[in-house]
């Protein structure tokens, strides 16, 4: 096991549980005391977490797990629902994103989509019009693709997230109320058949409500471990989302009552 992928597991472990005990955290991933001694240190160097004598503690009641970590996690159920969430947006469409690493995995497909399906302008000074216009929320997502002529890119402004790298706050309300969406994709913590659909956090749980409030479709993105799951902030209804994309494994009780209020549900 790599020390990123230690790392990942404990900070999962910190998810879960709370707290840590050095010795039985060592027996849980198979490495020696010293390392996780080591591991626990530097994570605390980096105010991922609270060291205590013996083990580790989580910083405050609710611990979230910082974007850079959660990458690795379910990786590949990520990508192919992120190709699948693709071939639902249209040439020429404004597509919504807000921050998470299965949106960044839309981000990249889009791009290679638009990378392979550059179509000619009317205009033959402009050889690289738009394919699509992203209007996004996350700087990491952002970041990628800014570089893509093929992609006319709007980034809201706000306060910037450390945990997720999404802007949020009234100047990210400011740019999304003037804007119109064809399709909003969103990623989430949690989908329940009774509340809809949450994050872990109230400020970007508002701001994904105004992506879905301003796109003509909303299209929900999330692997099956977020599947009948509930986290602190609601986003908004199962009415309000046409399309819920997820992986093979996701439970089909869950599946049959998101498909019986009217959404169609991708299984990838």
């Amino acid at each position: 096991m790599s020390k990123r992928e230690r790392w990942n597991a404990l900070l999962e472990l910190l998810a879960t549980e709370g707290r840590l005990e050095v010795e039985e955290t060592a027996v849980a991933l198979d490495v020696s005391a010293a390392t996780i001694r080591r591991d626990l240190d530097e994570l605390a160097e980096q105010q991922m977490l609270v060291r205590t004598r013996g083990g580790a503690l989580a910083h405050g009641v609710s611990y979230e797990l910082p974007l850079r970590y959660k990458s690795s996690r379910h990786a590949s159920e990520k990508q192919r629902i992120a190709a699948a969430a693709v071939e639902l947006v249209g040439e020429g469409d404004v597509v919504g994103l807000n921050g998470g690493t299965t949106t960044t995995e839309v981000a990249r497909a889009l791009a290679l989509r638009a990378g392979g399906g550059r179509r000619e302008a009317s205009d033959a000074t402009d050889v690289t019009a738009p394919v699509f216009t992203v209007v996004t929320n996350a700087l990491n997502i952002a970041g990628e693709l800014a570089v893509r002529p093929q992609i006319k890119l709007v980034v809201t402004g706000g306060v910037a997230r450390p945990q997720t790298y999404e802007l949020v706050g009234p100047l990210t309300a400011g740019v999304l109320d003037e804007v119109v969406l064809d399709v909003a994709v969103l990623g989430v913590d949690g989908i329940d058949p009774r509340l809809g659909v949450m994050t872990r956090q109230e400020d970007e749980a508002s701001i994904s409500r105004l992506f879905a409030e301003r796109a003509q479709r909303v299209v929900v993105v999330a692997d099956s471990s977020k599947m009948g799951k509930r986290a602190f902030a609601r986003i908004c209804g199962l009415d309000a989302v046409d399309v819920v994309v997820t992986d093979a494994e996701a439970p089909a009780d869950a599946v049959a009552r998101l498909e019986d209020v009217g959404i169609k549900v991708l299984r990838v």
